[in-house]
């Protein structure tokens, strides 16, 4: 079991930008396919960016048009959600995973594919 530790959430205002991090605990980020997901209460996790272990192909939710970047430093063994031109309608609760590192476009974006799950950290984006 992976432990997921993810920082970087907080109040901002629509146009503003976030940096998230995700840290896992006793394991490299390389041995796994690496995902953020939100969730809003009352609504399923949605998928936000994944990044594939093997390879490192990048995915990303269909809402995101270009305003996130998912990337990931091995040497600090993070990964990171940069979040630009953040609105309204982005705020959720965002959440770290951690899956197999052989994750195809379509699976990257299932939960169900998804062993270990960070907290959680809230961004709120309001005027």
């Amino acid at each position: 079991q992976v432990q997921l530790t993810e920082s970087g959430g907080g109040l901002v205002q629509p146009g503003a930008s976030l940096r998230l991090s995700c840290v896992p605990t006793g394991r490299t980020i390389s041995a796994y396919t690496m995902a953020w997901f939100r969730q809003v209460s009352g609504k399923e996790r949605e998928f936000v960016a994944g990044i594939r272990g093997a390879g490192g192909r990048l995915g990303y939710g269909d809402f995101v048009k270009g305003r996130f970047t998912i990337s990931k430093d091995s040497a600090k063994n993070t990964v990171y959600l940069q979040m630009n031109n953040l609105q309204p309608e982005d705020t959720a609760v965002y959440a770290c995973a951690a899956g197999k590192s052989t994750l195809i476009s379509s699976t990257m974006r299932n939960p169900q594919y998804y062993d270990d799950w960070g907290q959680g950290t809230q961004v709120t984006v309001s005027s």
